[in-house]
């Protein structure tokens, strides 16, 4: 568990000095060739057990390093560019998305508390809601993601939490975070909000007045598919209970998983640039098909939250979601049966493009389109490619009874 260190690189003007822009930070940060016989990247520690020299030493328990669970330069090397990039005071890394999510949610409520959450959430996340955190006297009420301002009517006086996605998991709704942000603030409330969609590259939601910002790295982070990573990043209100908590329940991302979490960091701004390009290339001809209903992709400017979209964030990922006209589920199965470039699986933020379809939980609000919707995730392909692949799913689409 570490906080990011400041970084500057020299100016123009003599003695003059300025913070590191993003792309340089993901490739310096969490470095250290000096101290590692000059090897560029931070070695991997493996470990359970950290030697002590003397017993007067193990007695005081102070040492950087004193078990596994406390962490490794490798761990660090990690939790430093993402502590960076967040602008936090300091980062946990655990085993998965939903593990950190859970931990983000544990250091901000107690039994007795109410939780406010969006009902476009992570679908795991509302089941660690309803089954997990209402066994131990957590209350959770679903709001409607584009409630902003009006949130304050569903505050109580014990809700102590607010957790926000935005965009929406499967839904791509945007939220207004200044907004909820200041709602909850004048309350004493605190925020958490679950940021794998834009990555802080894309959105800088602690500049913005949340207090937590959480990650599945597993998706853009590690990059390759390969690993299951969570990251919390908590600002200076919030990191005391965010460290404790993340101690006593023993959680962690072991230096294996790290060591593929700070691999994948170096390459991530030049991989989100093109996923932003491939993303957006692939939305728009998707809109001209006339198959196709709608495209909800936040930065085109038919999404109902695109000012949003335009005000918030800097750039946008290539995760988004078509709904389809009206056809059986056979036709369905025909579109996405065939695929040879989109494979058919749950997550993302990898190398390969996916494409799964889905049907939302709602609670507090209803999803009415009425045809099938898909949630693509356009990966590294050459876009021609991915669309004479589509063309032919949708090709079986027509052929198989979906309307055009």
């Amino acid at each position: 568990m570490t906080g990011a260190k400041k970084e500057t690189v020299a100016g123009s003007a003599a003695g003059e000095t300025r913070p590191l822009l993003a792309d340089t930070e993901l490739v310096h940060v969490g470095r250290r060739p000096g101290e590692q016989f000059g090897y560029v990247n931070p070695p991997l520690y493996r470990g359970s057990t950290v030697l002590y020299p003397d017993a007067a030493t193990f007695e005081k328990r102070d040492a950087r390093y004193s078990y596994g669970l406390s962490g490794s330069p490798t761990t660090d090397a990690l939790e430093e560019v993402v502590t960076r990039l967040e602008g936090g005071e300091g980062t946990v890394l655990t085993s998965s998305g939903l593990s950190a999510i859970s931990i983000a949610l544990l250091s901000a409520l107690k039994s007795g508390d109410h939780l406010l959450v969006t009902d476009s959430c992570y679908l795991p996340t509302r089941k660690l809601c309803d089954k997990l955190l209402d066994r131990f006297g957590v209350t959770t009420t679903y709001y409607d993601p584009r409630i902003g301002a009006g949130i304050s009517g569903l505050i109580r006086p014990e809700t102590r939490a607010v957790l926000l996605e935005s965009p929406g998991s499967l839904t791509f709704e945007l939220q207004d975070l200044p907004q909820i942000v200041s709602v909850a603030r004048a309350r004493g409330i605190t925020t958490i909000i679950d940021n794998t969609w834009a990555t802080p590259l894309f959105l800088k939601p602690l500049a913005m007045g949340v207090d937590i910002s959480l990650h599945a790295g597993t998706k853009f982070f590690t990059g390759h598919s390969d690993a299951l990573l969570g990251t919390v990043t908590a600002n200076d209100r919030l990191w005391p209970a965010l460290k404790e908590t993340f101690s006593v329940f023993g959680e962690f991302a072991g230096g294996d998983v790290a060591y593929l979490g700070q691999r994948g960091m170096r390459s991530l701004h030049v991989r989100l640039e093109r996923s932003m390009e491939s993303g957006l290339e692939m939305a728009r001809y998707l809109e001209a098909r006339p198959e196709v209903a709608k495209v909800i992709h936040p930065a085109l400017p038919s999404h109902p939250d695109h000012e949003i979209w335009k005000r918030d964030f800097t750039g946008a990922t290539s995760l988004f979601a078509i709904v389809l006209k009206e056809g059986p589920k056979s036709a369905l199965h025909a579109f996405l049966d065939e695929l040879a470039l989109f494979g058919i699986g749950a997550s993302w933020g990898g190398y390969e493009s996916l494409a799964i379809p889905f049907q939302p939980v709602r609670t507090a609000t209803r999803w009415q389109e009425p045809g099938p919707a898909v949630r693509l995730y356009i990966g590294l392909e050459a876009t021609d490619d991915l669309k004479a692949d589509l063309d032919a799913g949708l090709a079986r689409w027509r052929e198989t009874g979906g309307a055009a």
